[in-house]
């Protein structure tokens, strides 16, 4: 059963998260994330200040999408 990904709306595009809210996205500690970001292999945070730092909602999104289809061996 393939189940669509959902759509991407404005709202999500521009939305900004906070860590927290990335580790309970993907269930990784933050050394993890940091050390997928250094690898190129998780989506870059965004920086808003000397001490600020946020993601995309809806690149956190995709990633997830696409790791779902990754392991079920379907096209994200």
């Amino acid at each position: 059963m393939v189940i669509p990904a959902p759509a991407v709306n404005a709202e999500n595009s521009r939305r900004f998260i906070k860590l927290r809210e990335v580790k309970n996205l993907t269930t990784f500690s933050t050394s993890e994330i940091y050390r997928r970001i250094a690898a190129g292999t998780f989506p870059a945070q965004i920086s808003l200040g000397p001490k600020s730092v946020v993601w995309q909602l809806s690149e956190i999104q995709a990633w997830c999408d696409a790791r779902i289809a990754d392991s079920r061996g379907e096209v994200a």
